[in-house]
């Protein structure tokens, strides 16, 4: 996994917790060491690296989802995908002492609210706004902190391989997305993603718009690996879908 990352944002009377992780280790036991004020949930999309510990908030906080991941968020993660998805191979280190890889599944958590995109998520002297950036997947989130210019640009944005070639992917939304927060980046201080180094500079995001838009316009791979059309840049790479590399291959 590519650095997988959570991140707590917390104001005077109440917190949100930005994504719960990969479901390996009792994440609400350490936000609660971190803050007492109540946590909400931001599940920015419904891929299993991101809902991991989403279910263990069921009952004391709110959790919230974009319409198009609530079936994901209350369906789960099998104990099959989980042992796929966890594979020696997969992870840059070891699981935590104890922890089950035989039986491991991610259990489905109920969401309290659907967000759309727009919505003000008031913290108490801090306010997230909150942007639907599709393209990676269709119920992408992303929060803007304007007082203070910082943006967790969550899957959207982040100096790794950018992945718009899964199935739910798309090259268009996904720059017209960019191009919505391409628009922020004069006022943006800090970015800080879901994956890879963080924070990043902001100026790395209309790079990746222009990388994106290349591709959506018919721009070929640099490479095809497994199935996937592979384009390399200095601080990321864009992987598409086979058919749009001239191959044909399941995503």
């Amino acid at each position: 996994m590519e650095s997988v990352k959570s991140y707590l944002v917390v104001g005077s009377e109440r917190a949100v917790l930005i994504d719960t992780g990969m479901g390996v280790a009792d994440i609400r036991a350490l936000v609660e060491t971190l803050t007492d004020v109540p946590v909400m949930v931001l599940n920015s999309h419904s891929h299993w690296d991101h809902i991991g510990g989403s279910h263990a908030f069921a009952g004391a906080s709110e959790i919230m989802v974009h319409p198009a991941g609530e079936a994901a968020l209350r369906r789960g993660v099998d104990n099959i995908a989980m042992r796929a998805h966890l594979a020696a191979d997969q992870l840059l280190g070891s699981l935590p002492d104890g922890f089950d890889y035989e039986s491991v599944t991610i259990p489905g958590a109920n969401p309290t609210r659907l967000l759309n995109g727009g919505e003000i998520i008031d913290l108490g002297g801090r306010q997230l706004e909150i942007l639907h950036t599709p393209g990676h997947c269709a119920d992408l989130l992303v929060a803007f902190d304007r007082a203070n210019n910082v943006l967790f640009s969550t899957d959207a944005a982040y100096a790794g391989a950018l992945y718009a070639q899964l199935a739910g992917s798309d090259l268009d939304a996904y720059a017209e997305s960019l191009q919505q927060l391409s628009a922020l980046v004069p006022a943006i201080r800090a970015v800080y993603p879901s994956h890879g180094p963080s924070p990043i500079e902001p100026a790395l995001i209309p790079r990746m718009q222009d990388a994106v838009t290349a591709a959506a316009a018919g721009k070929p791979p640099d490479r095809i690996a497994g199935g996937v059309g592979i384009t390399d840049y200095e601080d990321f790479s864009l992987l598409v879908k086979a058919e749009l590399a001239g191959e044909s291959s399941e995503c």
